[in-house]
């Protein structure tokens, strides 16, 4: 059995259930939220000896007491692997570990339940709270908890243990391998275009909820008029189910639209008249809009025993075999591929950046993106569902290439955890199976059935689509999706520096793909790296005229394809530049961006954004931004006017 293998099982092979919440906690008048982010201790193992925090039981004291040296700070949430000097940690493959203290009040003894939760540990962890094994996660990007109330000391410090390891295998998601080189230093490959960031990398709370709580929340939009809307929901209860559920639909100036009271099924439908429905930026004055849905269990006594509240958008997303649309109304989508990435941080949570990111969404003229290569944040879907920015939620997986029956298994678990955690999310119109997997090769096909087979089963409420790179010809996995998508670098990684063969070339590849499929197409992925700075006239290879001009080429190609009535969006390749595994055909990392990694713009922002106003107004009547054109010229009275 190979040592990397054996890095990764040492976690793996020793899962917990978990159980409790999908949604984020919240605070309300039953439950506390505490955060534990900050400065934690940080130690990455010598190398000679992966497993040495398990054989002397690292867990069972605090890191600084078992270590003589070593110890560092790591701010959570972050990526560990930019924020020291040390090349070794950045390229570190496997186990590293984690630990902070914390207080717990005496009071909490009291209190009912105390949960744990980590907004996402790539790749996979185990979790200790004094010394005691409380769960494991497999896949990253994604979160997970366990009720903790046992193992903590009242009114005293207690301390909490990660390990986390960031191997990549066959069959995980996504997948990699590793080597071992001649010095002995084990090397994580990877086919995907992105780094392999690793760590925690998003908030660790502590919450409570009484012994008796709301488990889960299902809300479901079955009509959406102008005029009416009706709400489904189906309410989990965990604990003493002898109590009445009561629900409140409250709107944004705090007044209660519609309830409902159910003692027995916690189900029921909620009729709104008159209702505000959700709309997505660009086309609605009051993009976004979202209700209250107030979930509170009454016991025999009419004392309230939990309370949360869930923030739900009325809409209905359908879809045909040329169309996709949000109450009734056609969309085309205008937007980008993205990814969660910045210097320093990595992949860690940066609310300012998350905050800026969506300024320049917003001044671009953009309406969607895809979460590409995996889930973001909980905390960046929330200002997504508040902006009306609506979004293709994808999971994990990207650049599958080997169809194991273990993967298959992983990959419908990272579906699950993804469809349950964002299920309720209005700004969510699609589910992403995965992106480039290797579609061509046979065993793809069965695969892919079972995987959207598997979406189907959780959510039948939004379309479905798989991100294609193969050739049209030889791809059967599509046949099962709703949306058909596509990426291609025509002017880039083929024919590179023709840009004019571009337009033509885009336009056959998307007409076969709905020729073939007869569903509605979109393409995902386009654009060239480009060198902030660089300037070449003619335009040239790498300069930001070369930018400008391809996009142009593919364009034009994008206009003749929305007037044959199938083709639904268009989505550039991409949002910023980003970094990379270290190659020779990336210099410091991706350079596709339109904007630059600083989230400064280039020539492309500047023309990408003349674009998308311009399709806003087309389609939606958007009101133009006024310095969308700088002023050139004013036209002046000459002598043929004035005879």
């Amino acid at each position: 059995m190979s040592l990397p293998f054996v890095i990764y099982t040492a976690i793996i092979l020793k899962a917990t259930s978990t159980e409790g919440e999908s949604y984020i906690p919240r605070e309300s008048e039953t439950r506390q939220v505490v955060s534990l982010d900050g400065i934690w201790n940080f130690v990455v193992p010598n190398t000679s000896n992966p497993f040495l925090g398990f054989e002397y039981h690292w867990y069972k004291k605090e890191l600084k007491e078992v270590m003589k040296s070593g110890v560092l700070s790591m701010p959570v949430p972050s990526s560990y692997n930019d924020i020291t000097t040390d090349w070794r940690i950045r390229d570190h493959v496997g186990l590293v570990w984690y630990d902070r203290t914390f207080f717990i009040p005496k009071y909490w003894s009291e209190i009912g339940r105390i949960w744990l939760r980590f907004g996402s540990v790539s790749y996979a962890s185990q979790v200790w709270v004094n010394g005691q094994l409380v769960m494991s996660h497999e896949i990253g990007h994604l979160p997970f908890h366990s009720e903790i109330t046992q193992y903590l000391k009242y009114g005293k410090e207690n301390r909490v243990t990660v390990a986390c390891d960031n191997t990549l295998l066959a069959d995980t998601i996504p997948q990699g391998r590793v080597e071992e080189l001649e010095s002995g230093r084990l090397n994580q490959i990877y086919s995907f275009d992105f780094f392999n960031y690793a760590g925690i990398d998003r908030p660790v709370k502590l919450y409570t909820t009484p012994k008796t709580y709301i488990d889960d929340i299902s809300v479901l939009t079955i009509e959406a008029q102008r005029n009416s809307a009706v709400l489904e929901y189906n309410i989990t209860v965990i604990g003493d189910t002898n109590v009445t559920c009561r629900v409140s639909l409250i709107d944004k100036n705090k007044n209660v639209v519609a309830n409902s009271v159910d003692v027995e099924t916690f189900y029921g439908l909620l009729q709104v008249e008159n209702p505000n429905l959700w709309w997505p930026y660009l086309m609605h004055p009051e993009p976004g809009y979202q209700y209250t849905f107030q979930v509170e269990l009454i016991d025999d006594y009419g004392d309230l025993v939990d309370k949360y509240n869930l923030p739900v958008g009325l809409r209905v997303i359908s879809w045909t075999n040329t169309s996709l649309l949000i109450n009734g109304y056609p969309l085309y989508l205008h937007g980008f591929g993205r990814h969660e990435d910045a210097d320093i941080r990595g992949k860690g949570l940066d609310l300012p950046l998350v905050i800026r990111d969506y300024n320049l969404i917003k001044w671009v003229g953009a309406n969607v993106y895809r979460t590409s290569h995996y889930p973001y944040a909980e905390e960046i879907m929330d200002i997504a569902d508040d902006m009306g920015i609506m979004i293709i939620d994808e999971c994990p997986s990207v650049n599958t290439e080997f169809f194991l029956d273990s993967l298959l298994a992983k990959h419908k678990v990272s579906l699950t955890e993804l469809i349950k955690r964002d299920k309720n999310r209005p700004g969510v119109i699609m589910w992403s199976a995965a992106n480039e997997p290797r579609t061509h090769v046979p065993q793809s096909k069965e695969y892919f059935r079972k995987v959207i087979g598997h979406i189907k089963n959780l959510d039948q409420s939004r379309p479905t689509t798989i991100v294609e790179a193969q050739n049209v010809n030889a791809v059967e996995s599509s046949r099962f999706v709703d949306i058909v998508s596509f990426n291609r670098y025509n002017g880039w990684y083929g024919n590179e520096g023709n840009l004019d063969i571009v337009t033509d070339y885009v336009i056959r590849e998307a007409t076969a793909w709905h020729d073939k499929f007869k569903k509605p197409v979109m393409m995902q992925e386009y654009g060239g790296d480009t060198l902030e700075g660089m300037h070449l006239m003619p335009d040239f290879i790498w300069s930001e005229e070369y930018q400008v001009e391809l996009l142009s080429k593919h364009f034009a190609a994008f206009d003749k394809l929305r007037a044959s009535g199938f083709f639904i969006g268009e989505f550039i390749w991409n949002f910023a530049d980003f970094k990379t595994a270290q190659t020779y055909t990336r210099v410091g990392g991706n350079k596709k961006g339109i904007f630059t990694r600083n989230r400064q713009p280039k020539a492309g922002a500047h023309h990408l954004r003349k674009r998308y106003w311009s399709l806003a107004k087309e389609y939606y009547n958007a009101t133009m931004p006024l310095d969308l054109h700088s002023y050139v010229i004013s036209k002046l009275p000459t002598i043929k006017d004035e005879l």
